[in-house]
C-alpha cells in the first residue's frame, strides 16, 4: 500500500511538471525565419545644440549662522547656437532651493541659477543641484558647501520658572 501511494504522489508531480514546461517540438528558426528587428540608429549629435558655460560649478559659503538662509547666483552663458531651456533643477534635499530661468536663453546670452540654503542645522555641508535641460549634456550638475556655526547658547537670561498657581487651602 505504501508503495502504491508513493508512485501515485510521484507519478502525481512529474505531471505537473510536465504540465509547467511549455513543449518544444519546432526546430529553432533560421536567420531567414526570425523577423527582422527594428533598429534605431544613435542620433547624430546636433553641433548646435545649446550648452552651459557656467562661471563656477560649485560655491564654498565658509562660514554661515545658523538659522540665517544664503543664496549664491551661479552665473552661466549659453555657449550653443540653439536657445537653452532648463526644465528642472532639483536640490540633493529639502533644504535647498534653486531657481532657474523659465524663458529660454538665447545662444551667447546669460543667465543665473539662484540656490538658497537654509542653515537650519549646525555642522558641515555639502549639497548638489542636478539640472536638467536640452544643453549637449542634458543633465548638469552645480555643488555648494560650508559649515553652519552653531547659535550660542543665550546665558544672560535665567531658567525661567514654571508659572504655579496656588490656590488658598482652607
Amino acid at each position: 500500500m505504501k508503495k502504491l501511494i508513493l508512485s501515485l504522489t510521484f507519478f502525481g508531480l512529474m505531471a505537473a511538471v510536465m504540465a509547467q514546461t511549455p513543449a518544444t517540438t519546432q526546430t529553432p528558426a533560421t536567420p531567414a525565419q526570425t523577423p527582422a528587428v527594428a533598429t534605431q540608429p544613435t542620433p547624430a549629435p546636433n553641433p548646435n545644440a545649446p550648452d552651459f558655460k557656467f562661471d563656477k560649478d560649485q560655491f564654498d559659503f565658509g562660514t554661515i549662522p545658523q538659522g540665517t538662509p544664503v543664496t549664491h547666483d551661479f552665473a552661466f552663458t549659453n555657449t550653443g547656437k540653439e536657445p537653452l531651456i532648463i526644465s528642472n533643477a532639483q536640490a540633493s534635499c529639502g533644504c535647498t532651493v534653486p531657481n532657474w530661468p523659465k524663458d529660454p536663453v538665447l545662444p551667447g546670452k546669460a543667465s543665473k541659477i539662484t540656490v538658497t540654503y537654509n542653515a537650519a542645522h549646525a555642522g558641515e555641508f555639502t549639497k548638489s543641484i542636478t539640472i536638467t535641460s536640452n544643453a549637449k549634456t542634458p543633465m548638469s550638475v552645480i555643488y555648494i558647501k560650508g559649515t553652519v556655526q552653531a547659535k550660542p547658547v543665550d546665558q544672560t537670561t535665567p531658567d525661567k520658572q514654571p508659572n504655579v498657581v496656588s490656590t488658598p487651602h482652607n
